[in-house]
């Protein structure tokens, strides 16, 4: 049997076992279709399966070179499966979710930098899908160039993708698939033309290039930011040349003040825990503010909220602190849900911000990944409201315009008593995309903590300038 009737069995043998499917769907592009190809159900017939890495062989990639395959998760990973056992080369696994435990790796497998990996997908609409594998495989070292491909959907990924310099191959164009179900009467002659009328008229949208928001520079991601607080952040550490957030953890306002008074010309964010004062006055929020607009740094109250929406409305606008007069931010949890951020964008000056708690750095804490990406999820809805997330990882968001506040760092690694984690100032900026750092006891315990200010400072802002500048190592 030559290809092309091998080609005709596996379309019928798709359309027998509803892997493809007519009527009205939205593909992961978000488009319309009356079209729909799910491959997922192939796990439940190993012949179709056997087909498919039978005829990617023979068609598409016995004549390639390579070091490994890798399938674009999950769907491809069977075919992808059978065929590194066919062709004997080994297959490369990637995460869609990389661990927060274990090895953390977004790739499983034995490789090195400079190999080439040929990527196998079941369907490309704009072929993102398959350019999220590639950007995963080439930070890596790994070298990609093809990827084989079940059904082409002719909707632009083909010119996406080798605009990306990945060539595309594939058994099949969706118009020809559609003609082998015509002519074998499996689908009607207007199904077939409103199929193909639609592939002409409908383009998938061209995947727009992510951008590592940790390789911009602090100036850059300003004009990109919708929030009042962050813009300002942003400048003043582009300004002052300092990513530096004192947390003044006292409990005398006088000693506060003086601290402030020291150290304020060398930081961009002063962090407070208002309710440990024990001599709060009003005086002291004036002379606080004083300050802020002397050595241009912002106001963060850490009250970590975490009520609900109404009881958070009031902790924040009304009470002894009236915390809403003079904090440029404050820290909030997302556990209460939408309705705590829905308070505060009711209730907040226009100028006013909240970092999201989406980690912590206390050892035990109960935050799960899921958790952290509902958190980020969430924030989403309210771009004007959200300055940033007080988190650890890089990966936490990826979104430029909004600031990773990252608490915990010392010169040295180290943990206290009571669980709190110190990381380096280049593990946090360097590894883990940190964007302001908070430093308290480094800095308040200190003997002369307008020097050691200094130095956390210098350290601080040369790892930054490292990182935008692309040179790591």
């Amino acid at each position: 049997m030559d290809i092309s009737h091998k080609l005709e069995e596996l379309a019928l043998s798709l359309y027998r076992i509803d892997a493809v499917k007519f009527g009205d769907f939205v593909t992961k592009s978000g488009i319309k279709t009356p079209v729909y190809f799910d491959l997922r159900v192939i796990v439940s017939y190993p012949e179709v399966m056997e087909l498919i890495s039978l005829l990617l062989y023979d068609h598409a990639i016995k004549e390639s070179k390579f070091d490994h395959v890798c399938g674009v998760p999950y769907t491809a990973l069977p075919i992808a499966t059978l065929l590194s056992v066919k062709t004997k080369k080994s297959m490369l696994m990637r995460r869609k979710e990389t661990k927060s435990y274990g090895t953390k790796k977004a790739i499983e497998g034995h490789y090195k930098q400079g190999e080439i990996c040929l990527i196998i997908e079941d369907v490309i609409t704009s072929g993102s899908s398959v350019m999220e594998t590639v950007a995963d495989l080439k930070k890596e070292g790994l070298k990609v160039e093809e990827a084989v491909i079940i059904l082409d959907r002719e909707q632009g990924g083909r010119q996406n993708l080798e605009s990306n310099n990945v060539h595309i191959k594939s058994l099949f164009t969706m118009t020809e698939l559609i003609n082998i179900l015509l002519k074998n009467n499996k689908i009607s002659k207007q199904t077939g033309a409103d199929v193909i009328n639609y592939l002409k008229n409908v383009q998938a949208p061209v995947p727009v290039a992510e951008v590592d928001r940790t390789l911009l520079p602090y100036e850059k991601r300003a004009e990109l930011t919708s929030n009042s607080i962050a813009k300002r952040l942003f400048t003043i550490m582009a300004t002052k040349k300092t990513n530096l957030c004192l947390s003044v953890d006292l409990t005398s306002s006088t000693k506060i003040l003086d601290l402030v008074q020291k150290v304020g010309e060398h930081v961009c964010l002063v962090k407070t825990h208002i309710d440990i004062v024990e001599d709060y006055t009003d005086n002291f929020i004036v002379q606080l503010k004083e300050l802020a607009q002397k050595f241009n740094f912002l106001v963060l109250e850490d009250r970590k909220y975490a009520d609900i929406g109404h009881t958070v409305s009031l902790q924040y606008s009304k009470g002894l602190y009236n915390v809403a007069d003079w904090a440029d931010c404050v820290t909030v949890h997302s556990l209460p849900g939408e309705g705590i951020l829905k308070a505060l964008n009711d209730s907040a000056h226009s100028s006013r911000g909240v970092f999201l708690l989406a980690e912590m750095s206390s050892e035990g804490n109960l935050i799960t990944p899921d958790y952290t990406e509902a958190t980020v999820k969430m924030a989403a809805k309210y771009p004007e409201l959200i300055t940033g997330f007080v988190c650890q990882k890089k990966s936490t968001f990826k979104d430029p315009s909004l600031i990773q506040l990252t608490p915990g760092v010392q010169l040295e690694s180290s943990k206290d008593e009571l669980g709190q984690v110190y990381n380096t100032p280049e593990k946090v900026i360097l590894e883990n995309g940190a964007d302001v750092i908070v430093v308290g006891r480094g800095i308040v315990s200190a003997k002369n903590p307008e020097a050691q200010a200094v130095v956390y400072k210098d350290t601080l802002w040369k790892c930054y300038t490292k990182r935008v500048s692309g040179k790591l190592e």
